[in-house]
């Protein structure tokens, strides 16, 4: 136990902190399958828009209907911006701080993509909740990265 007190600075520092790691675990899943959706709804675009469209009629899925306007460079956008907060995250992994900015300024860009391409007069409650959730948890685990 006396070990582990007088680890000297720099291993202490180079320890990933347990939420960093499950942060990061969280946004490689999320924003993993985000990114890998958005490019195949980018790719098979049509495919994609005639079973939103059948899901809306079948089922009346609230609020579905807005993506039937969507152009195909909207999917395309999302995909990049969703691996845009990857790559930041796999830096903050690393335990390099410039993760950090480059994963907020991803989140940042998730919340305004939606708002510029349907024309949105106000961003996503819950999309606001989730980055800015997120964003303030890997701020706090900033000081063990350099």
């Amino acid at each position: 136990m006396e070990e582990q007190q007088m680890l000297p600075a720099t291993e202490a520092k180079d320890k990933r902190p347990n939420l960093l790691t499950v942060l990061c675990i969280l946004t490689f899943i999320g924003s993993g399958l985000n990114a890998f959706s958005n490019l195949m709804v980018f790719i098979f675009f049509d495919a994609s828009m005639n079973f939103a469209a059948e899901l809306v009629k079948t089922f009346k899925v609230p609020g579905m209907e807005l993506f039937l306007d969507a152009k195909p460079v909207y999917f395309a956008v999302t995909a990049l911006i969703n691996s845009l907060a990857i790559a930041g995250a796999i830096r903050m992994w690393q335990l390099h701080k410039h993760g950090f900015h480059i994963y907020t300024v991803a989140q940042i860009l998730v919340i305004l993509a939606p708002m510029y391409f349907f024309r949105l007069p106000g961003p996503d409650f819950f999309s606001i909740l989730l980055s800015g959730v997120f964003v303030m948890l890997y701020g706090s685990t900033l000081k063990k990265m350099s």
